[in-house]
């Protein structure tokens, strides 16, 4: 039985990467999106490879109760998942915290942070079935550090990330990784967001914007790699990590799988006085 693939966010950008690089390696696909129109664009430019199948799924993430109604589509006519990507995600509101909007803030948790739980929690179960099913979750600029003037993005994903860590730990005797894919700045239409905003997002998030519209930024091919690793048999034993796809090696980490599973590496972690030699400030 051919291998399933469910992606949210999958009519445009990274998700559509995402898409066409699971279709090309063989996987069946549920894709997640807003548009019928551009899913459907995506899901005819498919060409079909030995009786592949492209499900699509219209639903507003923004809206739990249409979530709960995809959750209840996918596991009614799915014998297994094997694969769940949450990659949708909004920008939210950019600027000062005292600034913002608090509808849209909360809004920015519920599509970047518990659309995504809610997904994990309804379809376990049916991942269960796969013998060895794989979370994935994308993480985003904030999760590891502040990000002033875009507090709801990087509170949702610093949750993200943390979890992610939480249940892979619960779902390790399941046969099910979890973890998170740090993409790196790419050209998309989220941070058109932010240069569209100006000064509201700060001079040093344009100024990266900027440079990642001129330059070019991280290879959404390069973060396909990663997910269909992570999706393999390879990565068995990689669970619970945070992983960029462009300053981690992690095509050679199959191979210290001991090391990693016995380290906080690659983790979310409190910085400590003692990691930094400050005598004075731990008993």
């Amino acid at each position: 039985m051919k291998k399933t693939c469910l992606i949210t966010g999958a009519s445009k950008g990274l998700g559509e990467a995402l898409a066409r690089r699971f279709w090309s390696a063989g996987y069946c696909l549920q894709l997640v999106a807003r548009s019928h129109q551009d899913l459907r664009a995506v899901s005819e430019s498919l060409s079909p490879i030995n009786g592949q199948k492209c499900t699509l799924h219209v639903c507003d993430l923004s809206e739990s109760s249409l979530v709960k109604e995809l959750i209840h589509a996918v596991s009614s006519n799915l014998p297994k998942l094997d694969v769940l990507v949450n990659n949708a995600a909004i920008q939210g509101p950019i600027g000062p915290l005292c600034e913002n909007d608090l509808l849209p803030w909360q809004q920015t948790l519920q599509v970047n942070l518990l659309a995504p739980v809610a997904l994990c929690q309804g379809l376990v179960p049916l991942m269960k079935r796969s013998g060895g099913a794989s979370i994935i979750n994308l993480s985003g600029g904030g999760a590891t550090g502040p990000r002033a003037n875009f507090s709801a993005y990087a509170a949702a994903k610093a949750g993200l990330v943390r979890f992610s860590e939480t249940i892979a730990e619960e779902l390790k005797f399941d046969g099910i990784r979890v973890n998170c894919i740090a993409p790196g700045a790419m050209k998309t239409a989220m941070l058109q967001e932010v240069l569209d905003k100006g000064g509201a997002a700060g001079k040093r998030e344009v100024s990266l914007a900027s440079e990642v519209f001129e330059k070019g930024g991280a290879s959404m091919d390069r973060v396909a790699d990663l997910a269909l690793f992570l999706a393999s048999d390879y990565s068995k034993g990689i669970s619970g990590k945070l992983i960029s796809a462009v300053w981690d090696n992690w095509e050679e980490w199959p191979k210290h799988l001991d090391e990693l599973s016995q380290s906080d590496v690659y983790t979310l972690r409190r910085i400590a006085g003692r990691d930094r030699g400050f005598v004075w400030g731990d008993k």
